[in-house]
């Protein structure tokens, strides 16, 4: 299934990353209501809660442990 996390919004038009790589749709191709750091399932155009969730806690640990002065985990992640 290809996912794509929505980067952010700019008036009209998504900017999502697919693979590492940043591509834009007209918002009106993505499903109501989408929202900058959704997971959007491409095959079926809908937001998956359960991957935008785990992103969303991600982003949280990799925040917290920041503010601990920690570094963040190495690797390539997405926001």
């Amino acid at each position: 299934m290809p996912k794509a996390t929505v980067d952010r919004i700019e008036e009209d038009v998504a900017v999502l990353v697919v693979d590492g790589r940043q591509v834009t749709r007209a918002l009106s191709t993505l499903p109501p209501g989408v929202r900058e750091g959704d997971v959007v399932d491409l095959e079926t155009g809908t937001v998956d809660p359960e991957a935008t969730e785990t992103l969303r806690a991600e982003v949280r640990a990799a925040r917290e442990q920041a503010l601990r002065g920690k570094k963040p985990p190495s690797g390539d992640f997405d926001l």
